[in-house]
């Protein structure tokens, strides 16, 4: 299971981080896929768990709550609206 799940997990976190650092706007897109992804390693865990997979799937749960916790911690973008801006 390890071997199916290694290069999907790695490539999700150099996406997610890619995602998170060049486009801002699509940030929570991107945090659904990161945990979406963990939820599939999650599921191959549980078929066939091991110290390696549970490792990965370590690492992996790391950065995606690192971005998310960034990620709630960031101020929200102010949005211009059309009133009063005269």
């Amino acid at each position: 299971m390890l071997n199916a799940l290694l290069l999907p997990l790695m490539f999700s976190m150099a996406g997610g981080t890619y995602v998170y650092l060049q486009l801002p706007d699509r940030r929570a897109q991107g945090l659904l896929i990161l945990t979406l992804f963990q939820l599939i390693g999650a599921v191959g865990y549980v078929m066939e768990p091991t110290v390696n997979l549970f490792t990965l799937l370590s690492i992996h749960a790391s950065v995606v709550l690192i971005l998310l916790v960034r990620h709630l911690q960031a101020p929200a973008a102010a949005t211009q609206t059309g009133e009063g801006n005269q």
